[in-house]
């Protein structure tokens, strides 16, 4: 049975090198709901991600990282990274379940190929990465994330490789799958954020301030009147905080 999903919360500030990234500053993400952090490159977000994720090596961290149950994060949560990480020397269907035998579980291929079906790309199944294009590398790599089957799942800019249809296409889908779990959505990319987000966070160099979105079920329809109006209403938000 799948765990329940929690809030979380980070409060504090982070340098690496003894460069300021972010900091001081709060982030809550509701718990079962999907969140966009959005902000302008360079401002931290994908650290965010990182210590969330138990993976802060060479960032200094004062603060706290905590989920609403008080539970540990470890083995509740996947992480879709900026890069894909997809080890060269596998198949694609031995990348996607790759996490299930270290940790020695039996994953049934049959159920890999249902997710990579899914994500379009069921005639790659034997393909290694490098026969694979950008787009397709990162549908392989959203496939792993969502085979996981966790309560918190973080994802780091997940759709920008792929072309506007297949973007529109992946973001309909993981919204449908993810339904009910705790999401933390780094992007950059406001009309991502309009379609998707049932929070909106925005981070900037100052700290993190809430938008809230329009009142309608995500994902939103990209051409609705109140997205694109959002959209655009976040866009300038972006364009004053840069």
């Amino acid at each position: 049975m799948r765990q329940a999903a929690p809030a979380l919360r980070i409060e504090g500030s982070a340098t690496i090198g003894g460069t300021p990234i972010f900091g001081p500053l709060t982030l809550e993400v509701p718990a079962g709901a999907w969140t966009c952090l959005l902000g302008p490159s360079g401002v931290g977000k994908s650290t965010i991600l990182r210590l969330f994720a138990g993976l802060g090596d060479g960032v200094a961290f004062d603060g706290e990282v905590t989920a609403d149950d008080a539970a540990p994060l470890e083995r509740r949560l996947a992480l879709m990274a900026q890069s894909d990480l997809l080890l060269p020397w596998l198949t694609v269907i031995e990348n996607l379940t790759l996490g299930a035998r270290l940790r020695g579980e039996d994953m049934a291929h049959a159920q890999a190929r249902e997710v990579l079906a899914r994500v379009g790309l069921a005639a790659h199944a034997e393909k290694r990465p490098d026969a694979l294009s950008g787009g397709q590398r990162q549908r392989v790599a959203l496939a792993r994330t969502l085979i996981e089957d966790r309560p918190v799942v973080l994802l780091d800019e997940p759709f920008s490789a792929l072309d506007a249809r297949a973007r529109a296409q992946m973001q309909d889908l993981v919204a449908e799958l993810l339904a009910g779990r705790t999401v933390l959505h780094v992007t950059h990319d406001a009309a991502e954020a309009a379609r998707l987000g049932e929070h909106i966070a925005l981070m900037t160099r100052a700290g993190i301030q809430r938008i809230p979105p329009p009142e309608t079920p995500v994902p939103r329809a990209y051409d609705a009147p109140e997205t694109l109006a959002f959209q655009g209403r976040l866009l300038r938000r972006l364009m004053e905080a840069a």
